[in-house]
């Protein structure tokens, strides 16, 4: 069966559903796949324990009242079906979704960095620890370490010790200057000197990061560098993120073009693919209100209503400058790209080490030679850590994006397929 509307958006996050509902009044067609059960993307995740905010329950709430958007949650693309064609599937059925614009909002994942005792049960990234809470992950009782760099550290800290647990440690490897200058710019932004106010925490260390985790079954303990000093703190968890990759993947698969590992956007939100936008942190990194005043953007300049689409670029050039701000703040220290051993495993899926790793001089080689990227997240994870540590360019996704069951591929044409 194939479907058709006017506009299809990928991602329920914040710049997808603002997106939406910019180009909703127009009453065209719309259409939003996402891979959630819910919209609210990553930064909105619900959950059992969730506590969403009022600006998420209203958007979605909003996006009910408009009869001509259709959600489908709990949907992933597996793969291109022709020209503006997209196969898709949920957990019901495959089917393929023609459109005439689409504006990707696929988000991004957190950047795992590889060290000594990563790979053992009890270590998770900064996000990944705020997913599982949400999900419903009990913690209470439990010793948290926290580590990485930005101010997601904050947030998942935030989140531990509101469900009980005991957070020991907050390690940002940035500098105490650095952070203490993005601080005092915070003035311009009063409701983001509001938000690091709330989540200000008396085991937050500056110039601090984790060398290693140890522990037999499971963690135990984390070794963390603070400044000149080496720390061993005995824990029951530790979440790690040092910063956020773009989902570009099927921007990529499309032709779309890349810039400093994000999708490259003119000023109304385009791609360089005529009638292909990108909003939020698939385009850039900036916080939720940067990637709802871009999905607005996009929403409106898809439809053609740059007079409208205009009037917001005040708003965007705030948000970025607080972004560009951000990213200045927390950029990576060239220390953490040394953290991994030769014996640290780098693809966690195939048990390939570093060692085996940096004798080969592109990710192509690496993978044809030991394997790497070949199990479940196909190169998600270690492909990024090989372009961080190793300066490898990333791979092309190819198509099936996703596993899809064979009646799925069945729904294309005989030719495409």
């Amino acid at each position: 069966m194939t479907q058709h509307v006017d506009l299809l958006i990928i991602g329920a996050g914040p710049a997808g559903m603002a997106a939406a509902l910019a180009a909703a009044p127009s009453a065209i067609s719309i259409a939003i796949i996402d891979d959630n059960p819910l919209p609210g993307g990553q930064i909105w995740r619900d959950g059992p324990q969730a506590r969403l905010s009022a600006s998420a329950r209203q958007m979605r709430a909003r996006l009910q009242r408009h009869g001509n958007i259709q959600l489908h949650s709990a949907s992933k693309v597996v793969a291109f079906a022709g020209t503006k064609r997209l196969l898709l599937e949920n957990a019901e059925e495959g089917w393929v979704l023609a459109y005439d614009k689409l504006i990707v909002c696929t988000g991004a994942r957190e950047l795992l960095l590889p060290f000594p005792g990563w790979s053992l049960p009890g270590v998770t990234g900064a996000g990944a620890l705020q997913a599982l809470i949400k999900g419903g992950l009990p913690v209470a009782g439990e010793r948290i370490v926290i580590a990485g760099s930005g101010p997601l550290l904050l947030a998942a800290a935030a989140t531990a010790k509101k469900n009980g647990a005991e957070v020991v440690r907050i390690a940002e490897q940035a500098s105490l200057g650095d952070v203490a200058r993005f601080g005092a710019g915070l003035w311009r932004w009063p409701n983001k000197m509001i938000q690091a106010l709330d989540l200000a925490s008396g085991v937050y260390r500056t110039s601090a990061h984790v060398l290693a985790a140890s522990g037999v079954d499971r963690l135990e303990a984390v070794r963390v560098q603070l400044g000149d000093r080496v720390h061993e703190i005995a824990c029951d968890r530790l979440a790690c993120g040092f910063g956020l990759v773009p989902n570009v993947e099927i921007a990529t698969a499309l032709g779309c073009r890349i810039e400093h590992r994000a999708i490259f956007v003119d000023q109304w939100q385009a791609s360089s693919v005529a009638d292909h936008y990108a909003a939020g942190e698939c385009s850039g990194f900036g916080g939720s209100e940067l990637a709802l005043v871009e999905g607005r953007i996009a929403g409106l300049a898809a439809l053609g209503q740059r007079a409208q689409a205009r009037k917001l670029w005040p708003e965007r050039k705030h948000w970025q400058n607080f972004a560009d701000r951000l990213n200045r703040a927390f950029a990576l220290n060239p220390a953490l790209k040394k953290l991994a051993k030769p014996d640290t495993l780098v693809c966690r899926c195939e048990d390939v080490p570093y060692a085996e790793l940096a004798n080969h001089s592109s990710w192509t080689a690496a993978k044809l030679n030991t394997r790497c990227g070949m199990g479940a997240c196909q190169g998600r994870i270690c492909a990024t850590a090989g372009q961080t540590l190793l300066g490898w360019e990333p791979p092309q996704l190819r198509p099936p994006f996703s596993p899809a069951r064979i009646a799925t591929l069945a729904c294309l044409d005989e030719d495409v397929a």
